[in-house]
Parts: structure tokens; C-alpha cells; sequence
């Protein structure tokens, strides 16, 4: 998983309403070059959409987000998903995970949530929310006491097309969860094409930074 994300370098975060549109989305983003999604379980459509993606696209690299309760992280596995993050730090999450075989990825943004991540066995870590928390300059700041323990972060929260090249310039950064390529407005109007553009624009960005075979 890590290796697949750190190719990438991006992980668009999407909110689905509608589950009818998961296939198209999922198509929107392969035809934009990428093959990595994280689907956020903020809406009821989350478990039913992860599902369909998983059955029609196996290919794709898909994650859960905003898993916060025990009963979240097991549907979502169930469903498909290979991967689940987390905008906070809960032991009983990162617990959970491990014990049905979900590659997690908790939210972190102090020093100390790093060693308690670190100390349950995570080392590619939600960075969130990125802008509020400092941004580049917190990473830079991590990176001291940290970079040697091999932990990689995915900032999500604030990064933009206009910062996207500065947070993956970051040896520590592995990925960015963004969300303007997969905008909700433009899920629920159906802009798949202009999905696809947005994508590669962003994989052009990722590319000219490292990380895309």
C-alpha cells in the first residue's frame, strides 16, 4: 500500500452522496491516470459506493476515510476498501484495523501523536489538518526528531493545485489527500471530464516532483 501511494503521490478524498456514482468516478480518475481513491465515510452511500468500485475495479488502490468508530472500519473492509484513515488519533481504531487487516493510517498533527502512532505500529500517517497545523513549515519541523524512524506523512486539509508542488517536494511527504479534483459539486453534476482533467493536472504536478513510475 505504502509503495502504490508513494508512486501516486496523490490521494484524491471523495464524498459520495449518490452510490450510482461510484463507477464513474472510479472511470473519471483511471482515465485521468490514477488508481488510488479514498472514500470518505461521511455520507450513508460510503459503504455501498466502496463495494461497487471494488467489484468493477479491483485495480484501484481503495481506501475509507474518516473511519472513527470500530463498526466503520470493519464495514469497510468488508466492502472492499484495502486501506482506511482517520482524521485523529484513537487507539481503539488503529486497534481495530490491525486486528481485520486494514492498512490504517491515523491522523496525527503534534509530536506527541506521532510517537503514540508510532508506538502502535503506524508509520505512514494523516497529516491533518495540514494548513491549520503548520503546513510545510510543521513538517520541516518533524522531520528533525522523526525522519530517521522511516514515518512518511499524506497531508490533507488546505493543500491546493497551488501548494500540491511544495508539500511534495517534502522527503517525508509520501502522498496529498486533496479534494478539489473530485469537488462534490462536480461529482453530483456528473463532470466526469473535467474529473479527468483536474486529475491530470494534479499527476502532471506529482510527476514533475518524484514518485511516478
Amino acid at each position: 500500500m505504502l509503495e502504490r501511494i508513494i508512486r501516486s503521490r496523490i490521494v484524491p478524498v471523495v464524498v459520495v452522496d449518490d452510490e450510482d456514482s461510484a463507477e464513474a468516478l472510479a472511470e473519471a480518475l483511471l482515465a485521468g491516470g490514477l488508481d488510488v481513491m479514498e472514500i470518505t465515510f461521511r455520507t450513508a452511500a460510503a459503504a455501498r459506493a466502496i463495494r461497487r468500485i471494488a467489484v468493477k475495479y479491483p485495480a484501484i488502490l481503495l481506501g475509507a476515510g474518516t473511519l472513527l468508530e470500530r463498526d466503520q472500519v470493519l464495514r469497510a473492509r468488508d466492502a472492499g476498501a484495502v486501506f482506511g484513515l482517520a482524521p485523529g488519533l484513537n487507539p481503539r481504531i488503529v486497534e481495530t484495523a490491525a486486528e481485520c487487516g486494514l492498512a490504517f493510517a491515523p491522523g496525527v498533527m503534534t509530536p506527541g501523536e506521532v510517537e503514540q502512532a508510532l508506538g502502535l505500529g503506524c508509520k505512514l500517517l494523516k497529516f491533518f489538518p495540514a494548513e491549520a497545523a503548520g503546513g510545510i513549515a510543521m513538517l520541516k519541523a518533524l522531520a528533525g526528531p522523526y525522519a530517521h524512524t522511516g514515518v512518511k506523512f499524506i497531508p490533507t486539509g488546505g493543500v491546493t493545485p497551488d501548494n500540491l508542488g511544495d508539500y511534495l517536494k517534502l522527503p517525508m511527504v509520501a502522498a496529498i489527500g486533496g479534494s478539489w479534483m473530485v469537488d462534490k459539486a462536480l461529482v453530483t453534476a456528473g463532470r466526469w471530464d473535467e474529473i479527468t482533467s483536474l486529475t491530470r493536472e494534479a499527476l502532471a504536478v506529482a510527476a514533475a516532483c518524484g514518485g511516478i513510475s
